[in-house]
């Protein structure tokens, strides 16, 4: 069987073309592809997709709408190789374009970018979240550098910061001849995205088309603008997390006895619990642990998020840009009524998720899809 959508619907078998949808596959090449798509992506979803053999499979159908499981189009492969980012494009049911071969223009295109010390995987569940609920999307998920895959871009490097990262996602985008609609950032991705939105206004005064950039709680400005001694030494502060696993020697023995050590020293069990599972066998010895990141390139990357302000960008951004701050409710930061009556003057969206605190994907995803879903179905129209 080839990787067609079927569904019954009624006594009709329900086919791509019933659909207007382009197989991605044809019958004679399915089982080397289906062992391509899903070695390709085992690192993070391959219990997820394996369970289809990387098929998209149609569950139900609902009046005029047919609801299917998102599938990877495209992935990592040998990119890292060629110094890109590890990254999956996750495509909604409704998808009509092939990655291959494809002389139409691209769906619309959302990028999604993780935290400081997170990868990918950390923004799956919400990815295809926003892919059933909207088919004709695709999202774009990458490892930044020294995180995840993507882990050996950075060590050595001159300059491991907000805009390197930024720069890498723009040259992906640019290798998948993607052009994105939606920028989502959370936290430290925040930064990223902004800087992304920066670096899309060198293009000229004006973009061809409109992009809305979503930041999820992360400040707009530099750490020591935010002020309050109580920033820095909040509990589960990322640079105290980052100081504390670089004091700690390496390999390690056992990853329980690294959790503990953590808690010991005033950490949360749920990030002792999440920061440990970045570790993987070392080589040399299976029994014993190394950290999947760059460490050393993470602190670099963090000193440069709490240093770097974008009140200039905020205050002119390019024609074509619209932004939107997602705070937690129950957030780690201090959202200054200063701030917030600063970007209402500058006349950008600030959205407040209850019930969610700064991981707010996984607090409350479906609070935070309301937010969202005006942007992926109201896309303004530059004037």
């Amino acid at each position: 069987m080839s990787l067609a959508l079927r569904e019954y619907h009624g006594a009709k078998l329900l086919k791509p073309q019933d659909l207007g949808l382009r197989p991605l596959l044809d019958a004679s090449s399915k089982t080397s592809s289906r062992r391509r798509i899903l070695s390709q992506s085992q690192a993070s979803s391959n219990v997820l997709y394996d369970r289809d053999m990387g098929r998209p499979v149609l569950e139900r159908a609902q009046g005029n709408i047919i609801s299917s499981k998102p599938f990877i189009a495209h992935s990592t492969e040998a990119s890292t190789q060629r110094g890109l980012l590890a990254h999956e494009l996750i495509q909604g049911p409704l998808v009509k374009w092939s990655t291959r071969g494809s002389i139409s223009r691209a769906p619309p295109t959302c990028v999604l970018v993780h935290g400081i010390m997170g990868s990918r995987r950390n923004m799956l569940n919400f990815a295809l979240r926003l892919t059933r609920t909207f088919p004709s999307w695709q999202v774009l998920l990458a490892d930044l550098r020294c995180h995840g895959q993507s882990a050996h871009m950075g060590p050595g490097m001159p300059d491991n910061s907000v805009e390197s990262a930024a720069a890498d996602v723009l040259e992906l985008l640019r290798h998948l001849r993607l052009f994105p609609e939606i920028l989502i950032g959370h936290s430290f991705g925040g930064k990223v995205i902004m800087s992304m939105a920066d670096q899309f206004g060198r293009i000229g005064p004006r973009l061809p088309r409109p992009v809305q950039v979503w930041v999820l709680d992360a400040l707009p400005g530099s750490m020591a603008e935010a002020a309050g001694p109580e920033l820095r030494h909040r509990k589960d502060h990322p640079q105290d997390l980052i100081d504390r696993l670089q004091e700690y020697p390496l390999p390690v023995e056992s990853r329980a006895a690294l959790q503990n050590h953590l808690v010991q020293h005033g950490f949360s069990l749920g990030v002792a619990s999440w920061v440990t599972s970045n570790l993987r066998p070392s080589q040399d010895d299976p029994r014993k642990s190394l950290w999947s990141f760059d460490l050393k390139g993470i602190g670099e990357m963090y000193r440069s998020y709490e240093a770097r302000s974008f009140w200039p960008f905020l205050s002119a951004p390019t024609q074509g840009i619209h932004i939107h701050f997602v705070r937690a409710q129950h957030s780690s930061y201090n959202w200054t009524r200063a701030d917030l009556d600063r970007l209402a003057a500058y006349g950008h969206g600030v959205h407040t998720l209850v019930e969610a605190g700064h991981w707010l994907h996984t607090d409350n995803p479906e609070g935070l899809l309301q937010i969202l879903t005006p942007a992926f179905t109201n896309m303004p129209r530059l004037s």
